[in-house]
């Protein structure tokens, strides 16, 4: 771990607002280098609101929306940290309309993405869930566990930042294919090539969504975007779950236009992260609870040891640099 920089004056102390626990080494770093940090981990918004004028900058992760109502409450606020990658939780327009920094950590946790992506797309082609399932279930079912090879299949990443980046990093070793599309030109590099969507959509075996969740993105994933793709193909996302219609994407898997499916992250995810919606769920979710090539994990593709590490200390070095 690298070092705090030199110490601010204690008398020019910032006054640090922490939200949601993290690696304890973001405090540690941080008290160290004269910030003066207060933890509430329970309090509701609305109860944050009325202290949180005291506060030069905030620490969080999904806890609850930073909105209008919070960031006007906010009066003394000079940035808000996110020990994450997306920044959605938040009103940036307004944010910086007000001259708030916002602070996001996308570097710490790329690898554990990258990895539980590949992860996931092993799993699926071995269909290693099904079959110890099987085996486990006291049945020996050879043929039907046939799996499929990574090597020589054209792989498309959508969303070319830092997670696609690792993601692509991880495939060099498979003999792959890979292409990549994203809305900002120039980002391709050596270990993806990268090409308008229609393209993508003519080639790949696989496609992997590693884009924020935006209105762009929104519910990108539906039925039109689908059948634009030449052949069937395996669908991971890592990414936000807003942005895939899980009704088109199970209708897809029914059809055979999706092979299988790997999903960190769900459509009806609450904004926190932390847990689904409690109402009954609808029928289609129950549908894709039933199916034997799809794999689901719940939104912690970017949760491992060393990236809960990574991502305070990026947070603690990009903090120390703004008041640097």
């Amino acid at each position: 771990m690298s070092e705090p920089r030199a110490n601010i004056p204690k008398s020019d102390a910032v006054k640090i607002l922490h939200l949601d626990q993290n690696h304890p080494l973001l405090i540690e770093q941080l008290e160290q280098a004269g910030f003066k940090n207060n933890e509430d981990y329970t309090s509701s918004k609305e109860e944050v609101e009325k202290i949180i004028g005291n506060y030069d900058g905030i620490v969080i992760r999904s806890r609850f929306k930073v909105d209008k109502t919070f960031i006007d409450a906010a009066q003394n606020l000079k940035f808000i940290a996110r020990v994450g990658a997306g920044l959605e939780s938040i009103d940036i327009p307004y944010a910086e309309k007000k001259g708030i920094r916002l602070i996001a950590a996308p570097e710490g946790n790329k690898n554990a993405v990258g990895e539980h992506a590949l992860g996931m797309l092993l799993s699926l082609f071995n269909k290693l869930n099904s079959s110890d399932s099987s085996i486990k279930s006291g049945r020996w079912e050879r043929e039907m566990h046939r799996g499929v090879e990574l090597d020589g299949k054209t792989v498309g990443i959508i969303g070319y930042g830092n997670m696609g980046k690792a993601f692509a990093k991880k495939l060099k070793g498979f003999n792959c294919t890979v292409f990549c599309y994203d809305i900002k030109e120039g980002v391709g590099n050596k270990n993806a090539t990268q090409v308008s969507l229609k393209t993508l959509q003519e080639m790949a075996d696989v496609v992997s969504l590693h884009t924020p969740w935006t209105p762009l993105t929104d519910k990108m994933v539906n039925e039109a975007f689908i059948s634009e793709f030449k052949k069937p193909f395996w669908f991971l996302n890592t990414a936000r779950g807003k942005s895939v219609v899980t009704k088109d994407l199970v209708k897809a898997l029914n059809d055979g236009r999706i092979l299988g499916a790997g999903l960190d992250v769900l459509e009806y995810e609450k904004l926190s992260f932390e847990s689904l919606f409690t109402s009954e769920m609808p029928s289609e979710f129950e549908e894709l609870l039933k199916m034997d090539n799809v794999i689901l994990s719940p939104h912690v593709a970017g949760w491992t040891l060393e990236s809960k590490i990574k991502l305070a200390q990026t947070i603690v070095e990009k903090i120390l640099k703004h008041f640097s």
